[in-house]
């Protein structure tokens, strides 16, 4: 919609606010406005739809503070502390409180960006979470954790062993200086689906610290590291039963995800767990989400090279994208390789949604395990089978194997 249009839909009361106002801030606070206000809508919020909504939303624009104004006082030791902080609240009548918090500083610009950090963080909430029974406790006691080696490094954490409460444990530790709103929003997920899961083919969740810059996650300890490591790092090889008992357990552990609504989105070898005992579970939430009560899903997320032609195109998706990933790994665990190993990420993603590029299955795989494979990939979501199926299925080849 035209500038133009947008100045008349608002009617005289923008024309009466922005009477003495630059032009051109009137302009972009009605584009902020706009947006604000379409994103609501197509957000299908019940609000959205309420008469005077768009009223209400455009005083509450009307009653941001002015930048300019707190700088000057800023500047000014006479009339500021270190900061000056200013709370506007705009209740939209029956309507859920709006809040803008605005920090102005002219002297400690370390200082605001520490404070804006950690109120990003209490104002954070994820997208979708499991509700809380108000009986889980998940902040972690500092004092009893004990950080020991380095285990892994990745470009936003590192993974280390360490000990709690005299347990052998795992901890994720964000790195501060890497810290950013959308590592926060994915850590705060992580945490509010992890507290609530109790599987033993899911990685178990023992607590967090969320005291930012301390920011980390600890998890039970798994001794023999991911499957992904295992097969490209240490050229590790998988037999038949053993391949076909560590599917089992992925297969297991994804079902109950399901069956709870949680939709992993990054399934992978680099996700899967294998602990002492041999046994394989899902690990890494940092991207998963509850699925929707519509049943689908929006946004690109995942690895390309396990990821659903449907997320690559981002379409809406539903729990039969983890089904996809999980044929990629089943690929993976029998060939020992990389898939699409001699292309790019990218161009793996293009060959999977515009020529149905799959990898190859080997000639001499177990019948019926070939045909799983295909079903787990098929282009249509709906083709695919669902993890309980895939757990059945497992089962019947293992016993034939064993036979």
């Amino acid at each position: 919609m035209a500038i133009e249009e947008d100045v008349e839909s608002c009617g005289s009361r923008a024309a009466d606010s922005f009477s003495h106002i630059n032009p051109r801030h009137h302009r972009q606070k009605l584009e902020v406005y706009n947006e604000v206000l379409r994103r609501i809508q197509d957000s299908a919020h019940e609000d959205a739809n309420l008469p005077g909504f768009d009223d209400q939303l455009w005083l509450h624009f009307n009653r941001l503070p002015a930048r300019k104004r707190l700088l000057q006082l800023a500047e000014d030791p006479a009339n500021r502390p270190a900061f000056e902080v200013r709370l506007v609240q705009n209740s939209l009548q029956s309507y859920r409180p709006m809040h803008e918090i605005t920090f102005s500083t002219v002297d400690r610009p370390k200082l605001l960006s520490q404070v804006s950090l950690s109120f990003s963080f209490i104002f954070l909430s994820p997208h979708s979470q499991i509700p809380s029974d108000g009986t889980d406790v998940w902040e972690i006691d500092a004092s009893q954790l004990k950080v020991e080696n380095k285990v892994a490094s990745g470009s936003y954490g590192d993974l280390y062993k360490g000990t709690y409460c005299s347990q052998e444990v795992a901890v994720k530790v964000l790195k501060p200086e890497r810290v950013s709103a959308e590592m926060l929003r994915e850590f705060s997920q992580e945490v509010y689906i992890m507290r609530k899961v109790r599987h033993k083919n899911v990685v178990q969740f023992i607590g967090a610290c969320t005291q930012p810059p301390n920011l980390c996650i600890v998890t039970e300890f798994m001794a023999r590291g991911s499957i992904y490591d295992f097969l490209h790092k240490q050229n590790g090889v998988f037999k038949l039963p053993s391949l076909i008992k560590v599917a089992i357990d992925v297969s297991k552990g994804m079902n109950y995800l399901h069956q709870n609504s949680i939709i992993h989105r990054d399934l992978k070898t680099a996700n899967l767990l294998m602990d002492e005992n041999e046994v394989v579970k899902v690990a890494d939430f940092g991207v998963a989400r509850v699925q929707t009560q519509s049943g689908v899903m929006t946004a690109e997320t995942g690895t390309y090279r396990w990821m659903a032609p449907e997320v690559i195109e981002h379409k809406p998706y539903d729990h039969k994208a983890d089904v996809f990933s999980f044929g990629i790994v089943l690929w993976e665990l029998l060939t020992g390789e990389l898939p699409y190993s001699y292309l790019t990420p990218l161009q793996a993603a293009v060959g999977v949604v515009q020529k149905g590029l799959r990898p190859t299955i080997p000639k001499q795989t177990h019948p019926r395990l070939a045909e799983l494979l295909e079903k787990c990939w098929k282009q249509d979501p709906t083709q695919r089978p669902n993890f309980c199926e895939i757990k059945d299925i497992l089962q019947k080849i293992a016993k034939e194997v064993s036979g």
